[in-house]
């Protein structure tokens, strides 16, 4: 059985005598306790009769710690400091997931749509690890993953498809000054191929202008497709790009599409994460982020 604790001070008397003693200012204690100065000194009066010790030597304009009150104060402080923690720990904490995502798709699909989310789960707290790189469930502490590829992933995961590679065509509208877009290789070539890593425009031009793409285009290369689509939003040229990723730059004016036709990619964009690994947390994040992906309008 855990013995009872002494007789303590008031506790109110307690917290006072930290702010006053903090300040060593009665009417700066007030005003950070929303009191007033005459009910600090009388708090910090009732304390010291409490305990039968003088804690302050009251100067003409500020105060100074005696020396049982320095010693005490120091010890209040210990106790205090305690007992925030150990209220600050009955609170429920964030519930924390990590979700490792491509750089493109964090900041083309993901990043747009957190407020939305924390709006409505504030109680969850994301980390977005944006990498190229396949992080490892184990290593990297990952709890659900956005693979762009082809399953099985791996052994003991589960996989849902999220959304498919659909690769199109667009520009800024500023870019076009209002002439129509272009249909030939032709007239393609006056414009800059903005590129990335996947390098879908041989294949595109070749089928969707009937022609072949040997002759030669002008263009820049980005490592990250999504610097690519930044730097069609910047009217530097026109992009191929996953639908979803240019979606919402479509819809608020930013991007505008050229041709009819779409590319099929080789994979497709899938959630991955452990199978063993069940929380109300991870279905709720996997159930917010299929339902997102399904509105997608055609």
């Amino acid at each position: 059985m855990t013995d009872a604790p002494g007789k303590l001070p008031s506790l109110n008397g307690l917290k006072t005598f930290e702010v006053a003693a903090r300040h060593l200012n009665f009417r700066l204690a007030a005003e950070e306790l929303g009191v007033t100065q005459g009910a600090v000194a009388q708090q910090v009066r009732g304390l010291e009769a409490e305990l039968g010790i003088k804690l302050f030597e009251r100067l003409p304009r500020s105060l100074s710690l005696t020396t049982e009150g320095r010693r005490y104060i120091a010890d209040i402080r210990r106790g205090l400091d305690i007992i925030a923690q150990a209220t600050a720990e009955l609170k429920p904490q964030p519930v924390r997931l990590t979700i490792s995502v491509t750089p493109t798709f964090a900041s083309k699909w993901l990043i747009p749509r957190l407020p939305d989310f924390f709006a409505g789960n504030p109680e969850l707290d994301l980390h977005i690890l944006a990498t190229e790189r396949v992080s490892n469930f184990q290593v990297d502490g990952v709890d659900l993953a956005v693979r762009y590829g082809r399953p099985p992933f791996g052994p003991g995961l589960a996989v849902e498809l999220l959304f498919e590679q659909e690769t199109i065509a667009v520009c800024s509208p500023m870019l076009l000054k209002g002439g129509s877009a272009p249909r030939t290789t032709e007239e393609l070539a006056a414009y800059a191929l903005l590129h990335d890593s996947h390098n879908f425009w041989p294949e595109f031009i070749e089928r969707y202008l009937g022609q072949s793409a040997q002759m030669s285009f002008k263009g820049t290369s980005f490592n990250q497709t999504s610097h690519a689509i930044e730097a069609a939003i910047a009217g530097q040229g026109i992009v191929l790009a996953n639908r979803d990723f240019v979606a919402r730059d479509m819809e608020e004016g930013r991007l505008v599409r050229l041709f009819e036709g779409s590319l099929r990619g080789p994979s497709d964009f899938y959630l991955v994460w452990p199978r063993y690994r069940k929380s109300e947390a991870l279905e709720t994040v996997i159930g917010w982020m299929m339902r997102e992906a399904a509105q997608r309008q055609d």
